[in-house]
């Protein structure tokens, strides 16, 4: 048994200009995300170190009080952010 796909007449042409035209648009989409991430930057998904309003002596007491740095550097440290000399040093 043979069957018959159409009637030969290019009826069928509406059907292949709308697979084209979605073929077209499934890629300008496509195209059109990568250079938006690219542009725009992915969003930072890694937690920051401190928030951006975080005063620097907070940042010291922080790092202090988790241990990243000692009673000595964390003297030191402050010495410096407000402007202090330590005597007997280098």
């Amino acid at each position: 048994m043979m069957y018959y796909w159409g009637n030969g007449g290019g009826v069928e042409w509406w059907g292949w200009l709308l697979m084209a035209l979605g073929m077209v648009v499934f890629w300008g989409l496509v195209v059109w995300l990568i250079v938006s991430l690219v542009r725009w930057g992915l969003p930072d998904r890694s937690p920051s170190r401190f928030s951006s309003d975080e005063s620097p002596e907070a940042v010291l007491k922080r790092r202090f009080a988790v241990g990243e740095i000692d009673e000595d550097e964390y003297s030191r440290r402050l010495d410096v952010l407000r402007g202090r000399e330590r005597v007997g040093t280098h």
